[in-house]
């Protein structure tokens, strides 16, 4: 059981970093945009970032009602390329995608916290499905922002 508790802490901290790392990220994208097309995204990620960062809030008390270490600065691990701001300001199809592949990847991971946490853990299993339906409704939006940029017809 100690060994499942470790396996679910470490899960826990990933997710901590990468909710922090998105709010990073949308924070530099919400500020590096620019031009007209680019002013309902900014906004977008400037909203998001509230509610991803209360995600990191939500993950972090549970790592520490688990008797676990939440990671500080120098124990973050970074990796969102595809987030990264463009060097063209007013690429935001590129953000669009980027944002879309990060909410993928937090939207995979919460999915594996929930298997892992199956008959084990039911209160971080309880978040995990929480936090996975607001990531799928953030991922839902963008992919409509996208839609925008390339219509069906």
């Amino acid at each position: 059981m100690a060994d499942m508790k470790e396996k679910i802490i470490a899960a826990l901290q990933k997710a901590y970093c990468m909710e922090l790392e998105t709010v990073l990220n949308y924070l530099a994208n919400s500020i590096h945009l620019e031009g007209v097309r680019a002013e309902q995204i900014q906004s977008a990620l400037a909203a998001d970032i509230q509610e991803e960062l209360g995600h990191a809030r939500q993950v972090g008390e549970r790592i520490k009602q688990l008797d676990g270490q939440v990671p500080g600065s120098l124990a973050l691990v970074f990796d969102q390329k595809h987030l990264q701001p463009p060097a063209d300001p007013t690429d935001v199809v590129a953000v669009i995608r980027g944002v879309l592949e990060a909410e993928d990847q937090a939207i995979r991971h919460y999915k594996s916290i929930i298997e892992l946490t199956e008959k084990v853990d039911y209160v971080t299993q309880h978040l995990a499905i929480t936090l996975l339906a607001q990531e799928e409704a953030h991922w839902h939006k963008f992919e409509g922002y996208l839609k925008e940029y390339f219509p069906k017809g």
